[in-house]
């Protein structure tokens, strides 16, 4: 283990004994919200501490027994010792490795809750109908993992798909989940409509948003257009019968907003405030940080058929993604909302390259 990654260790191991005298204090223990950070803190690092404890006692014997082997003349204890050696620098190089991917920095979004944004983009009716199977291959993804789904806002194609639809999936982790699942979407398939059998192909674009309190992103009043108006496609009683519908516009960033799902226009503007956070947190994270996804645009990319992250193919059973170039053969399963393996691959992935971090 190099020379850095040991300094990077030892402030590690200073904030963990840091949170074990924070967890003392009678002012934090006191404050509900200060003593969740710290606990929520100390629950982080603990491992890494332990992982690394662990290293720095395997390391010890590991020296001792090399030390002992010198001048040894017992060939039972010779092979004793070279053994434990042998067993020690294995165990050596696995807790290095493991070390090195738990320093790895966190993405601060993780835990949170997402929104989610469908688009239908080329391919017309069928494009829309691809991006409804979407959004049901999300709910049932949900569904699997225990989360809560939640329509905030769709809107009905002519041809009975999804022009665009947004909805929100409360559970921990959702984020570290579904940021992977961020562009454009592309299927091949042969739509009910075509009488000559060929396959077309279509795409939906998704955006991944993660969701924030309200003290997380400052919002003026005066700083928002909200405009009502009636809502139009299926609804139920009442919700296309009154100006339920909201429309917020802030007006600094031209960020727009609707919501028309619920009956009511104070649920509406709930749910349309909570988009807005979520759009104008990333547009700031992406400002910040520079290299941050560039907020939705670059998630969503144009929606022409040569982007694409990952393709569904429909007559080959295949689906592929094409950032890890991983392909199964399990279409139905995945759109039943078994994403698991995809995810498992693009977090290894992310891992790697964010190792370069810490080297």
């Amino acid at each position: 283990m190099d020379d850095k990654v040991r300094e990077k260790l030892a402030d590690v191991v200073e904030a963990f004994e840091n949170t074990l005298v924070k967890l003392t204090d009678n002012e934090i223990l006191s404050n509900q919200d200060r003593y969740r950070e710290v606990t929520r803190r100390h629950a982080e690092l603990k491992p890494i501490v332990t992982a690394y404890r662990r290293y720095l006692e395997a390391e010890a014997e590991k020296i001792e027994a090399t030390e002992l082997l010198v001048g040894e003349d017992d060939t039972d204890m010779v092979t004793y010792l070279t053994g434990l050696v042998s067993d020690l620098a294995t165990e050596l190089a696995e807790l290095e490795a493991n070390v090195r991917v738990m320093l790895v920095p966190k993405d601060p979004d993780d835990d949170k809750d997402v929104i989610v944004e469908i688009r239908s983009a080329a391919g017309g009716d069928e494009a829309a109908l691809w991006a409804d199977d979407l959004m049901r291959m999300y709910e049932r993804f949900a569904e699997r993992m225990g989360w809560k789904f939640e329509t905030i806002d769709a809107s009905v194609s002519d041809g009975g798909g999804l022009k665009e639809g947004t909805f929100s999936i409360k559970g921990l982790g959702a984020y570290a989940r579904f940021k992977f699942e961020a562009g454009p979407h592309r299927v091949q398939r042969v739509p009910d409509t075509e009488s000559q059998g060929r396959i077309h192909t279509s795409m939906a674009t998704v955006a991944v948003l993660p969701e924030v309190e309200a003290v997380e992103v400052e919002i003026h009043e005066n700083d928002l257009e909200i405009d009502t108006f009636r809502a139009t496609g299926p609804g139920g009683q009442s919700v296309n019968t009154t100006d339920s519908a909201v429309r917020i516009t802030h007006k600094p960033t031209g960020i727009v907003v609707t919501c028309q799902d619920e009956k009511s226009q104070l649920q509406n503007k709930v749910k349309a405030m909570r988009v807005l956070r979520a759009r104008l947190y990333q547009a700031q994270m992406a400002e910040q940080l520079g290299e941050r996804a560039s907020a939705r645009k670059s998630q969503i990319g144009t929606g022409d058929r040569s982007e694409k992250i990952r393709t569904y193919n429909f007559k080959e059973n295949r689906v592929t993604d094409h950032r890890i170039g991983l392909t199964l053969h399990s279409l139905s399963e995945i759109l039943a909302g078994d994403l698991d393996r995809f995810h498992e691959a693009l977090m290894t992935n992310e891992a790697a390259e964010r190792l370069d971090e810490v080297e």
